[in-house]
């Protein structure tokens, strides 16, 4: 079974998901498009309930007979965007410390991977008129880093790594922004760490509108730091040469914001 997936401007919908479930088993088979918008799962005979999706868009559904040796092809599948997922008025939104997680992850002598996160922030969401106008700001209280080891913390507050005493906060702020596809969106923007300032692109994903003690908007975003690039060089490496921290950071944020 294969489809090729577009958006509504024609092009490749990268990372798509195809789920076909069997209608007499209910056997479930996954699959995601390609960089080319390519999709492809191979499953047993039978008659399919066939759904493509991707964040933003809405889900296309198809009732499918997969027959035995043969290729079931639905070809090219165009996506129309969900209307439902309107954007944010414009104006600023705050975000919500109470309902925002500021985390990261670093790998531990190649082995595990240490979650850590910062309890102390604040920033804003300023929608233009335009959304590609937009700004986002965000600071961060250095020393409110918590990884649930009060030593590890503190080693983490030295200089050797954050160094807050004489860097006691990180800023964050964004110059770009720009659609990908459906709820996917591009953060161009400069962080300062350390005293060093450096380009960041974040990888977000807009969840959408609420009305709860306000308006809301949520959003997800990942990014990945190389700790070299702020100066924060410190190294300890075992018999093997295996460095006790890893030389990336991965940074995942869940935003809530109100509007101001």
């Amino acid at each position: 079974m294969s489809a090729r997936v577009r958006d509504e401007s024609g092009r490749p919908l990268a990372g798509a998901e195809m789920v076909l479930r069997h209608k007499r088993t209910q056997r479930t088979a996954r699959a995601t498009a390609d960089g080319f918008g390519l999709v492809v799962s191979t499953v047993s005979a039978g008659l399919y309930s066939v759904s493509i999706s991707s964040g933003g868009y809405r889900e296309s559904v198809h009732t499918v007979e997969v027959i035995s040796g043969d290729h079931t092809a639905l070809g090219e599948l165009a996506l129309q965007p969900d209307a439902s997922l309107r954007l944010p008025e414009p104006g600023e939104w705050l975000i919500d410390q109470d309902h925002t997680s500021v985390q990261f992850v670093a790998r531990h002598i190649g082995l595990s991977r240490v979650h850590g996160r910062f309890t102390d922030f604040r920033g804003s969401i300023n929608v233009g008129h335009r959304i590609e106008d937009s700004s986002v700001e965000v600071i961060i209280d250095a020393a409110s880093i918590d990884t649930a080891s009060a030593q590890r913390d503190e080693h983490l507050r030295s200089a050797d790594f954050l160094d807050v005493e004489n860097y006691p906060r990180l800023h964050f702020f964004s110059n770009r922004i720009q659609r990908a596809a459906g709820d996917r969106w591009f953060l161009d923007g400069t962080l300062n760490l350390r005293g060093a300032s450096r380009g960041v692109r974040l990888e977000a994903g807009y969840l959408g509108l609420r009305s709860w003690n306000g308006d809301r908007l949520g959003a997800r975003a990942t990014t990945e730091l190389h700790r070299e690039d702020f100066t924060i060089n410190w190294q300890q490496t075992l018999a093997k040469g295996l460095a006790v921290v890893g030389s990336t950071v991965e940074i995942q944020l869940d935003i809530q914001a109100v509007r101001g």
